[in-house]
């Protein structure tokens, strides 16, 4: 194809004819998007800006002017003294450049983004999940934590708003910790979809706050019958006859190391904020920087000739000239802002004729070369920067033959390291293909860690709970004085609105009726048997496996350190040490902690346990999983903590979501079926800033009025005096576990997403899978319905009570892989319960 062909062919068209995928929408929608397919297993498509500098280069003038002036448009919506209380928050990885752009714009507000980079000795200051993407948690790590505890205006960042999930994660979980009245969501692109646009007034009027969208322009992706699983065929036929770009050039580059000279108090990005002090020391010394890049660029020939050089989709035509080099400056993955201010500075300057900016991602993407494909390039190198969640693959899009004489590899310190430079690093990869390889290194910001205070020794019984002083040791703070309570019903409506998270009150202790406590005492008489043997597998399988976690430590040092994830795993804890006790005759520690969704494990208690005992030794415990929300919860919390493996071990995971469990049935555990009479009469935990202080453990109460009512340590008897019977049958479960394959499958997560889909819910916080936590549901929140497995038995009995007693309906269904599920009353109000206390109709 002729290049003035190329030059109108959108870069969509390709996408668009093989699998009816439509974008439609504002006049200049397809100017700023184009379509490419990614290995994705949630969304087949991609939304590949033209302008956002992440998949396509693009003048940096562009790409900074675009994000620039949607600040400006925010300042003038809010207004000048508003905007000087906004605070930004961009999200990574593609928004962090756009975000910081932004702020720019507005001129007085701090910024922030999102990292998926753990950073030792930095706490969080919240979390969330973005459903459709291929990494999924964020992490918000400023060094200031008041930087998003002021009232004034929050504007949230994003290059593209499509279901506004994202968005609404975090303003959920913001608004939780610290409400606000206002907020501005600005992307690119506006790309919701019809069902979608509803829910953005709908979360306001809940949250009682103001919420604004801006946007340059705005439309819909319209989506065939089938285009997943035909977008998934289609990547894997072209990967398939896929080859990597031939290298262009006589030989490999050599690379050019240049020393910028940073600003020594100036962050590299906004990673833990970035404020307009910042900019200003930025922007003064950004045009010496630009002059060392410049020198280390001087002298630079244009590329060999031999044919017009080739198109990168999206960016404009080269001038017709050769005297000049044409320069790729290139950032890294979140690292956007300081590349693309080093990109405009020499833009502006005139030292190249012309300069382009992209960056690598994490994001796989197939590459075609067509002029109708978004992504005509894609070079594939190992992660640099030792990331949190392992070794994998990153890339480069359209920069392997896009006609560039020079490229400046911009990375962090943190990323500078071997494999950087490695033989199929990123730094081969781009000399491989561009004649000049310059690399700029920017400090990484670490924030300056606080000195701990010392933590108080873990609460033990009988002062705190009802079990023995040596079960467990409780590293949490006593609020037993302190009146937490309230109705389900206020509890529910302000957890859904935004207005408190669920771990700043407690629910009213269920008080069992007498039906209700024959039932548990008869599902324990039927259960035990089945509760000791994955005791016993679960403890047996730990004892086997600990030895990997300190290869070389003598037999008798290696002894796991039990902690359980208080309430529900506490009893498990306790059972496991007895039967570590009872088989083996080994004295295992066991403490508690608490975790909370969405605000992560308690990190004081984490240090407490570091400084006394080996944190490989650390075993986490629970009784069974869900959908794997504390599993991720977890995994994304120890990522802040040396040594500690992000693992929990389980009675039950019938969600397939750990790899040591004791089975993966989804059957009662009888202390399930009540609350802190039943562990300990510890209620469950509490994180609110006005009671946990920054160097205290969470909290939690100590119900002593109910001693009557206690069958703690009726139920951990009932089941050890059944161990000697198993002893058999557990040596067998854990000879086939030992040499089973026991990933991880996230079947529950997925069963879930599609749940929260098929009943409108949008929400799968409002889903809970399996006995345990439908049991929970119908304790302590608002219950909407239930849906049961059919033929499902007798470990159901007491879902069935519970139900009936609070009016909801339970529906059976044929493709459960849980033996029940809870969904919580969506878009809950106080009406959503009549006058008798039981929950609505099922609409």
């Amino acid at each position: 194809m002729k290049e003035e062909d190329e030059a109108v062919e959108w870069s969509g068209s390709w996408v668009s004819q093989r699998l009816g995928v439509e974008l439609v929408g504002d006049d200049g929608l397809k100017e700023l998007l184009g379509l490419a397919l990614r290995r994705n297993p949630k969304r087949a498509h991609l939304l590949v800006s033209h302008v956002l500098g992440k998949h396509v280069p693009q003048k940096p003038s562009v790409v900074y002017g675009h994000g620039y002036e949607l600040g400006l448009r925010v300042r003038g919506l809010l207004g000048r003294e508003e905007a000087g209380r906004a605070v930004v928050l961009g999200y990574a990885e593609t928004a962090t450049g756009l975000g910081h752009s932004v702020a720019d714009g507005l001129a007085l507000a701090p910024y922030l983004h999102s990292t998926r980079r753990p950073v030792d000795g930095v706490g969080r200051a919240g979390g969330f999940e973005e459903s459709h993407s291929h990494a999924t948690s964020h992490l918000l790590l400023p060094e200031d934590p008041k930087l998003l505890a002021g009232e004034g205006p929050l504007v949230l960042v994003d290059d593209e708003f499509s279901t506004g999930n994202t968005v609404l994660n975090t303003i959920r979980d913001l608004h939780a910790r610290h409400p606000r009245g206002r907020y501005v969501i600005v992307a690119l692109v506006d790309m919701r979809s019809a069902e979608d646009l509803g829910r953005l007034d709908d979360f306001a009027q809940e949250i009682d706050a103001r919420i604004d969208l801006v946007a340059h322009a705005g439309g819909t992706v319209r989506l065939p019958e089938g285009v997943l699983a035909k977008g998934q065929a289609l990547v894997a036929a072209h990967e398939a006859a896929a080859a990597a770009p031939a290298p262009g050039g006589p030989g490999a580059a050599r690379v050019v190391r240049v020393d910028l000279d940073w600003p020594a108090h100036v962050p590299d990005g906004g990673r833990h904020g970035f404020t307009p002090a910042h900019r200003a020391e930025l922007e003064a010394a950004l045009p010496a920087m630009a002059q060392r890049l410049a020198e280390a660029l001087g002298g630079l020939g244009p590329a060999e000739p031999g044919g017009a050089r080739p198109r990168t989709a999206g960016a404009a035509a080269p001038p017709e000239t050769d005297r000049s080099p044409r320069v790729l400056v290139l950032g890294f993955e979140e690292l956007m802002y300081a590349p693309l201010r080093l990109a405009l500075e020499l833009e502006r300057s005139g030292a190249a004729l012309e300069v382009r900016y992209s960056t690598t991602t994490r994001s796989p993407v197939l590459a075609v070369d067509d002029p109708g494909y978004a992504i005509r390039t894609r070079l594939v190198f190992p992660a640099h920067d030792e990331p949190a969640d392992g070794p994998g693959e990153r890339y480069a899009y359209n920069v392997a033959d896009g006609g560039f004489d020079a490229v400046v590899a911009v990375v962090d310190s943190a990323a500078d390291t071997a494999a950087l430079h490695a033989p199929d690093g990123l730094l081969a990869q781009l000399a491989a293909h561009i004649p000049h390889v310059v690399l700029a290194v920017v400090p990484s910001h670490l924030p300056a860690p606080e000195r701990e205070p010392m933590l108080p020794e873990p609460l033990r019984g009988p002062e705190f709970s009802s079990y023995a002083p040596d079960e467990v040791g409780w590293l949490l703070q006593d609020l037993s004085d302190v009146e937490l309570e309230a109705p389900t019903e206020e509890r529910e409506e302000a957890i859904q609105s935004g207005g408190a998270h669920y771990a700043e009150s407690l629910p009213v202790e269920y008080q069992p009726s007498d039906a209700y406590q024959e039932l548990f005492h008869a599902a324990l008489e039927t259960s035990a048997a089945r509760i000791a043997r994955a005791v016993g597998a679960v403890t047996d399988t730990v004892l086997a496996e600990l030895p990997q976690r300190r290869p070389g430590t003598p037999p008798h040092e290696r002894r796991p350190v039990l902690v359980s994830l208080a309430r529900a795993g506490t009893p498990v804890g306790v059972l496991m040490r007895r039967w570590a006790r009872h088989r083996h005759g080994l004295d295992l520690p066991h403490y508690a902690v608490s975790i909370v969704r969405g605000r992560g494990i308690d990190a004081n208690a984490l240090r407490w346990l570091a400084a006394h005992h080996d944190p490989a030794d650390v075993v986490f415990v629970d009784g069974w999983t869900g959908k794997g929300a504390i599993t991720r919860e977890l995994a994304a919390a120890l990522g802040e903590f040396d040594g500690f493996v992000p693992e929990i071990a389980v009675l039950a995971d019938p969600g397939g979501c750990v790899r040591t469990y004791g089975t993966r049935e989804d059957f009662l555990i009888p202390s399930a079926c009540l609350n802190s009479t039943v562990s300990g009469l510890i209620s469950r935990t509490v994180l609110r800033t006005d009671l946990v202080g920054p160097h205290d453990f969470h909290g939690a109460k100590y119900y002593r009025e109910l001693a009557a009512a206690d069958v703690s340590g009726h139920f951990l008897d009932t089941v050890e005096a059944r161990f000697d019977e198993v002893t058999d049958a557990v040596d067998a479960d854990v000879k086939e576990l030992l040499s089973a394959d026991r990933a991880p499958t996230w079947a529950g997560w997925a069963a879930v997403e599609r749940i929260s889909e098929e009943y409108g819910i949008h929400d799968v916080n409002l889903v809970k899978p399996g006995v345990g936590e439908t049991t929970r549901v119908l304790l302590r929140r608002v219950p909407w319905k239930i849906l049961a497995k059919r033929g499902a038995g007798a470990d159901l009995d007491h879902v069935r009570m519970l139900a009936e007693q609070r009016g909801v309906p339970v529906e059976e269904a044929d493709d459960l892989p849980y033996s029940c599920v809870g969904l919580i009353h969506p878009r809950f109000t106080r009406g959503a319960t009549g006058a008798d206390g039981k929950a609505v109709a099922a609409q």
